[in-house]
């Protein structure tokens, strides 16, 4: 490939000399042919033109290349991309799609390095792409992007299924793990060591939550609206929302950094194995993880309210958030089968009510959404980032 684009850039050299009416032979001994003069400039033209294209078609970003379907993304809708995926391949004639699990945020910066063989078809996200992100894609050359939500989720505190239950308040939940609290008229940094620190009915174990890393479409949404929630419940920082929504928000998300939170990467699996090493420890993950893991961990009551299927679906559990998945228009015809992946991941056997990836714990929208979500799916809409 590399003496391709070499010999190809001598012709883009020659080609510019032939519209100076320059009679410089495109080869390496060119200079030496007395009979230069007379070869037609017609003919050299048009061989430059092609070979130019042809450097065009090979040059950096062809996405050629691969025949096969790269997404990327939350940990979360993993297993529910993975399960499409795997339908996907097994009911067509494409190559299986490659699905890798690397966060949300670092997900979406891979999808918006570029267009080309070396960057990702579809993005998946646990929260919905930042005017920022936007934009990096946007100055990138990836501008036409499609949007698809494709359903519910809910964020579950679990710990070990025979671990003592947890009956939390978000209130409590921000008093275990924001870096600075209310105690009387002032914050101060986080004095909680136990659970029955902050109550004396709640267990008297030590504090220690594995949560998912800063990067984390989860630990966004899960600062945005338990974190947002809980403080809000303290009259101090209810006062400091009003005044300046930055500084609240800037409050509310920041995470304590003196032991009880620990940043557990990507890796669900490898939390639900400390949590069952370490019963007295809690975890926070998406519930369609809880879903498939029933016989090892068990969620926490939230406000009064079990994680479970239908209350998210209700709205009634408190911690939940919309999902999606991004895709690279631009790859459409290009990469084989991007099409029908879409129309696999959209079609009502696989989102819908009674679909398969309820199994994987996704919370299907209401039918009328879903069937705009379809028609803009199909249709690759391009979506303007508002």
């Amino acid at each position: 490939m590399k003496l391709v684009k070499r010999n190809i850039e001598m012709m883009k050299s020659g080609l510019e000399c032939f519209q100076e009416k320059c009679t410089r032979f495109l080869g390496s001994n060119a200079r030496q042919n007395k009979d230069l003069e007379h070869v037609s400039y017609s003919i050299f033209y048009e061989r430059a033109l092609v070979l130019v294209a042809i450097f065009a078609f090979f040059g950096a970003g062809s996405v050629q290349a691969r025949d096969n379907i790269s997404i990327v993304g939350s940990s979360t809708v993993f297993p529910i991309s993975a399960a499409v995926a795997e339908r996907f391949g097994n009911k067509t004639s494409f190559p299986p799609p490659t699905v890798e699990s690397t966060g949300t945020g670092g997900g979406i910066m891979l999808f918006c390095q570029g267009v080309g063989a070396e960057h990702p078809d579809i993005t998946n996200a646990s929260r919905r792409m930042n005017p920022s992100e936007f934009q990096l894609c946007k100055s990138n050359g990836v501008t036409d992007i499609v949007e698809v939500e494709i359903g519910f989720d809910g964020i579950v505190i679990a710990n070990a299924k025979d671990a003592p239950a947890f009956n939390l308040t978000l209130k409590q939940v921000y008093q275990a793990l924001a870096k600075d609290v209310q105690i009387g008229d002032r914050l101060v940094g986080n004095p909680y060591k136990k659970w029955s620190d902050i109550e004396s009915s709640l267990p008297g174990a030590r504090i220690e939550v594995f949560g998912p890393s800063p990067t984390s479409g989860t630990r966004d949404a899960f600062v945005k609206i338990a974190m947002e929630k809980g403080a809000g419940e303290f009259r101090l920082l209810a006062e400091i929302k009003k005044q300046s929504k930055p500084e609240f928000q800037r409050i509310a998300h920041t995470l304590r950094d003196d032991g009880p939170w620990v940043d557990s990467g990507e890796n669900n699996n490898a939390i639900v194995q400390t949590l069952i090493q370490s019963p007295a420890s809690v975890g926070i993950f998406g519930f369609s993880f809880l879903n498939q893991n029933t016989d090892k961990i068990k969620g926490s009551i939230i406000n009064g309210v079990e994680p479970t299927f239908e209350n998210i679906a209700s709205g009634e559990y408190g911690i939940s958030r919309a999902l999606y998945v991004y895709i690279k228009k631009q790859h459409v015809g290009v990469v084989p089968g991007i099409q029908a992946f879409v129309a696999e991941f959209v079609n009502e056997q696989a989102l819908g009510d009674e679909g398969y990836l309820i199994n994987k714990g996704l919370i299907p929208l209401p039918a009328a959404k879903r069937a705009t979500v379809r028609e803009r799916a199909l249709s690759l809409t391009v979506w303007d980032g508002s």
